[in-house]
């Protein structure tokens, strides 16, 4: 939430205690110091109108004129303080049915409920303007808008929260992995959260985010993100060890399939998982439950029971309960990271890609490992029951189908 400025501070804590004269001097003040755009910042600040900060201005600049002339009565008169009541009225004081007309146009575009202290509306303050005419209201959007914050009303975006279906045993899911993930660390075997991050086009294509360049000499890219049929899409899956904070990510180039996010666990275990744990008896994995690492996916378990008997050791993998895949610890100890490195930046070639997450770095020590897989992964193998039946898979007797 954006903190108020020092002039909307001191006005809210001194309007009410002044009369009009001193409320015009006030603003005045704080416009002049400010020099220029300073009416601009103080109406904005103060909803005071900027008529009646410049009538402030001129009433200090007359006071100074009074104090220098030599005979006072030469002086530029100031402006007095009107009766209580004086002035011009609120337009919805004068206008007694423009707040519930007002109202009534919002009501089929008000979300959330009526008697909450903070509503909002999706519709433009010069659309709501327009249509307050035909009932009479000849009010611009600069009124409404000021109408609606004394509403409480705001702008606001979508927020993701929804989850989707919750499993009853959500939260008992996520203390069984936490007690897995604990006891392997505490024997100092190996955990890896894996994962495949979002795939990026590759080419000289608009990057979210921004990066410090001379002024006005943005970086050139491509005006329509139409996929070069040359460059393809990246790939990028994750293995991030939970205990050493280092991570490898394999870029891939061609289909994102269980043999792909398997054969990147292979990668990272016989480029840093070995050497950092000899003695290693068992891998634990935490994955989302969705997509190549999917607890449904056959080639998943085919492939990983290859692996499992290729480096000699028990293979455990605990998956997420449904719709909730981003408390996977590699989307913010890994994924994010790599996401602001590369912020700005066309990724104009796999090379590009891989060097950027390469470099990806944080305060805590976070170092990455990264690599171009350019093999085939064809999509479509279909696994047998008899292949099915030939992998040794021992289920847990908690939500085993997980």
């Amino acid at each position: 939430m954006p903190t108020e400025s020092p002039i909307a501070q001191r006005w809210e804590v001194l309007h009410e205690t002044l009369d009009e004269r001193q409320r015009r001097l006030l603003v005045g003040v704080e416009a002049k110091v400010l020099g220029r755009g300073g009416i601009s910042a103080v109406a904005a600040a103060t909803g005071v109108s900027r008529v009646t900060i410049m009538a402030g201005i001129s009433e200090i600049e007359a006071m100074k004129s009074a104090d220098l002339a030599e005979d006072s009565t030469t002086a530029p008169k100031v402006q007095g303080t009107r009766q209580a009541g004086g002035g011009r009225k609120k337009i919805e004081t004068k206008d007694e049915t423009l707040l519930p007309d007002l109202l009534a146009l919002l009501e089929p575009s008000t979300r959330g409920d009526p008697e909450s202290p903070l509503r909002w509306t999706c519709k433009s303050l010069r659309n709501l303007a327009d249509e307050l005419k035909p009932k009479g209201h000849q009010v611009s959007h600069v009124v409404v808008g000021k109408l609606l914050k004394s509403l409480n009303f705001s702008l606001q975006a979508n927020v993701k929260v929804l989850e989707g279906n919750q499993s009853p045993d959500r939260n008992a899911q996520f203390e069984h992995i936490n007690a897995a993930v604990t006891a392997a660390l505490q024997a100092n075997q190996p955990v890896i959260s894996v994962d495949t991050k979002k795939k990026e086009l590759v080419g000289n294509f608009k990057n979210a985010g921004q990066e410090w360049l001379p002024s006005g000499e943005p970086e050139k890219v491509q005006v329509h993100d139409f996929i070069d049929k040359e460059l393809g899409r990246a790939n990028p899956y994750g293995v991030y060890d939970i205990g050493a904070d280092e991570a490898w990510v394999s870029v891939g180039t061609d289909h994102d399939t269980s043999a792909f996010a398997v054969q990147t666990i292979r990668r990272w275990w016989f480029s840093m998982g070995k050497e950092r744990y000899p003695q290693a008896r068992q891998l634990t994995i935490t994955a989302d439950g969705g997509g190549s690492n999917g607890h449904r996916v056959r080639l998943w378990k085919l492939e990983l029971s290859r692996l499992a008997k290729e480096i000699g050791m028990d293979i455990r993998v605990h998956h997420f309960p449904p719709g909730t895949s981003k408390w996977n610890k590699i989307e913010h100890r890994l994924f994010s990271f790599i996401t602001m490195n590369w912020r700005g930046r066309p990724l104009i070639s796999h090379e590009v890609i891989v060097n950027l997450i390469a470099n990806t770095k944080t305060r805590s020590g976070l170092s990455v490992q990264a690599e171009l897989d350019t093999a085939e992964y064809p999509k479509g193998l279909v696994i047998s029951d008899a292949q099915m039946a030939d992998i040794k898979i021992d289920r847990n007797d908690f939500h085993g189908e997980w």
